[in-house]
């Protein structure tokens, strides 16, 4: 089975096995045939349902944002709402979902702002950016029994200095709020 397009070079999928259930992504192993020199290679390929970010502005123009400790770094990251689209869900309902068990926040105004693949060397999946905007905090947060997240809101300026700082760093957090402000003097 090919991948690729009639544009670019096509790399042949020689056979595929599955790999180890890693929870919250699947694996698989994929002997692929470089098409320039004809060598097969192994490749990991993680398979990984859809994830959603969402920017959040409250009506005078606050961002909402999160603050969590995130295991693969073993510390605390000042990011924005977001999470896995659940089986089933368009994006746009997980990230209403999301942002409303997150911090509690709910919205009127809701504007796709497209996708990107997360990180295409390894991962399945795209990554699905929305804002929201209008939100009101309008319940309690419902939270994931790994989950214990501190929500604030973050004037612009606030932001741009989190980023700055190196206080805001999640890359998918920094391309979603690329969508939406100019952060060249970030």
């Amino acid at each position: 089975m090919p991948v690729g397009s009639m544009d670019e070079r096509v790399w042949r999928v020689i056979r595929s096995e599955p790999g180890p259930d890693l929870r919250i992504f699947k694996s698989r192993y994929d002997w692929i045939e470089n098409p320039r020199n004809q060598k097969v290679l192994q490749a990991l390929i993680l398979e990984a349902g859809d994830w959603v970010n969402v920017v959040a502005l409250t009506p005078d123009g606050k961002i909402v944002a999160v603050r969590q400790f995130r295991f693969g770094v073993q510390r605390q990251s000042l990011e924005i709402p977001a999470g896995l689209v659940d089986p089933g869900e368009t994006p746009l309902e997980a990230a209403r979902r999301e942002l409303a068990e997150e911090t509690g926040y709910t919205a009127r105004e809701w504007k796709s702002l497209g996708w990107s693949y997360a990180n295409p060397a390894f991962l399945d999946n795209r990554a699905h950016y929305f804002l929201a905007t209008h939100v009101r905090r309008t319940q309690e947060p419902q939270l994931d029994a790994g989950e214990d997240i501190i929500c604030t809101e973050l004037t612009m300026d606030e932001a741009r200095r989190a980023i700055q700082t190196g206080t805001m760093r999640n890359t998918m957090t920094l391309l979603a709020l690329s969508k939406v402000f100019d952060m060249r003097e970030a």
